[in-house]
C-alpha cells in the first residue's frame, strides 16, 4: 500500500519532552466558516502536499473471510464443534471484524486485548507500536454456552437461524466484569444507557475470544447492502476516483443545510491547501441505534437525495454504510469510529459537537461535554497522525457551534 497523505504544516520550534514545559497538542490555527458564498479566499497556507492512501492501523488490512476453496471443509469442520448463536449486534461485530474496520485485530477480543482497550484505549503490537482501540469488541456467554464448550478449543458462530456464520478458534473464556467494562466505557454505570440495555446487562457473564474466520461476507437483504462497502472496496473505490484525499463524515441521523455547508467548505479548503481531487466519504453508521434515532432506510433515503439534487457532487461523493452498533460512550467512542475510517483509506474526519455523545438518562443534561471529543482525539494514544483544523459555524445553524475536521498526519 502506498503511503499515506501527508501534511507539513509551520509550526513552532519542536516539542521539548522536559516536564518542565507545558504539554501542547497538535491543533492547527482556527478556520472560520464562510456562510455567505463569494468569491473562493486567497489565503495561502503554508503546506507542502504528498498524497495517496493511508496506511492501515498495524500496516495491513486484516479480512477474516476464509478462502473459497476452503468453504466447504470449513463448514463441515464448523457442524463438529459446540455452536454458539449470535445475537444481531454481535452478528454487527462479525461484520465489523470480518471486513478489517478493526484491524489489526484477528478475532474477538481475550482478556489481554478487552483490558488493553478498557485501560488504555489502545492495543501494544508485537513489534511494540500502539494502535487505536477505545471500544471493546467481545463476544459474551452464558454459563450453559460456557459448560457447552468444555474443553473444545474452537467454536460454530451461527445466527438465529443456526446457519454457521463463522468459527472460532483457539479461544479464551474469561469473566466478563460488567461493571468495570460500563464504568470505563461511558464514565458511568447510570441506568438507561441504550447499547448497555441492547448488549450488556442482559448479557452472559463469560467473554470467548479467539481467532475469527467468517465463511462469507456478511448480508442483510434489506435492499441496502450495495451501500455496504467493506473498506477494501472503499480503498479501490478511491483509487478509481484517483483521489489524492480522503475525509469522512459519520452521521447517525439526516443530512441537514450545516451538514453540507460544512462538507462542500472542507472540500473547498482542501483544494486550496494543494489537493486536486479531495473525494468525500459520507458514511452513515449502519449497526445498532437507540430507538429515537432516524431508522437507516430513511437515512439512505435522504442521503441519496442529497446527491441527485447536486447539495453534494456525485461525482466527489462516496455515499456508504459503517456497519459498526452505536455506543454513544462520547470521547470513547469517537476514537473508535475515526480509527476505523484510517482503515478504510480517509486521511480526514469530520467531527461536530459532542460526537458519539447523548443526554444522561436520569439527568437534564448531556452525559459529555461537548468539546471534549475533539479535545481527546488530539491527544489518543495511538492517533497521533491525527492534526486538527478548526471550523466555526455561527450558532443559529442548526446548533453547530464548532465543528472539526481532522487531518492524519504522516
Amino acid at each position: 500500500m502506498a503511503a499515506m497523505a501527508s501534511l507539513y504544516l509551520k509550526n513552532p520550534a519542536p516539542l521539548s519532552h522536559s516536564f518542565t514545559k507545558p504539554t501542547k497538542t497538535h491543533f492547527a490555527p482556527p478556520l472560520k466558516l464562510r456562510l455567505r458564498h463569494g468569491p473562493a479566499s486567497k489565503t495561502r497556507y503554508p503546506t507542502r502536499i504528498s498524497a495517496s492512501l493511508i496506511n492501515p492501523d498495524g500496516g495491513k488490512l486484516i479480512e477474516l473471510f476464509v478462502e473459497k476453496s476452503e468453504k466447504d471443509s470449513k463448514t463441515e469442520k464448523a457442524l463438529g464443534l459446540p455452536k454458539i448463536k449470535l445475537s444481531k449486534t454481535d452478528l454487527q461485530w462479525v461484520h465489523v471484524l470480518s471486513e478489517g474496520w478493526a484491524s489489526p485485530l484477528k478475532g474477538f477480543m481475550r482478556e489481554s486485548e478487552f483490558l488493553q482497550t478498557l485501560h488504555f484505549n489502545s492495543l501494544r503490537l508485537d513489534n511494540g507500536s500502539v494502535v487505536n482501540m477505545s471500544v471493546p469488541i467481545v463476544l459474551a456467554i452464558d454459563d450453559a454456552q460456557k459448560g457447552r464448550v468444555g474443553s473444545s478449543t474452537s467454536v460454530a458462530l451461527v445466527d438465529d437461524e443456526d446457519k454457521v456464520v463463522a468459527i472460532l478458534s483457539d479461544i479464551e473464556i474469561y469473566k466478563h466484569n460488567k461493571e468495570e467494562r460500563i464504568a470505563r466505557t461511558w464514565g458511568t454505570t447510570a441506568p438507561g444507557l441504550p447499547y448497555v440495555e441492547e448488549a450488556i446487562s442482559c448479557a452472559g457473564n463469560w467473554l470467548i475470544g479467539g481467532d475469527l474466520e467468517v465463511l462469507e461476507p456478511i448480508k442483510y437483504n434489506d435492499g441496502l447492502d450495495h451501500f455496504r462497502l467493506s473498506p477494501a472496496q472503499l480503498r479501490n473505490e478511491f483509487e478509481k476516483r484517483n483521489a489524492d484525499a480522503v475525509f469522512a463524515f459519520q452521521l447517525r441521523n439526516p443530512v441537514h443545510n450545516g451538514h453540507a455547508l460544512l462538507m462542500t467548505d472542507t472540500r473547498r479548503r482542501l483544494l486550496e491547501m494543494g489537493y486536486k481531487n479531495p473525494v468525500l466519504l459520507l458514511h452513515p453508521l449502519g449497526g445498532y441505534t437507540k430507538a429515537d434515532d432516524v431508522p437507516l432506510i430513511w437515512r439512505m433515503r435522504q442521503h441519496e437525495k442529497v446527491l441527485e439534487d447536486g447539495v453534494l457532487d456525485p461525482e466527489t461523493t462516496v455515499v456508504s454504510i459503517f456497519p459498526s452498533p452505536m455506543h454513544y460512550a462520547g470521547p470513547t467512542e469517537v476514537q473508535w469510529h475515526a480509527k476505523a475510517r484510517i482503515n478504510a483509506g480517509a486521511n480526514f474526519y469530520i467531527v461536530g459537537r459532542d460526537p458519539a455523545g447523548m443526554s444522561h438518562p436520569l439527568e437534564k443534561r448531556d452525559l459529555y461535554d461537548a468539546d471534549h471529543g475533539k479535545k481527546v482525539l488530539s491527544m489518543a494514544p495511538g492517533l497521533e497522525r491525527l492534526n486538527i483544523l478548526p471550523f466555526k459555524v455561527d450558532k443559529h445553524i442548526h446548533g453547530l457551534t464548532t465543528v472539526m475536521t481532522f487531518l492524519l498526519w504522516f
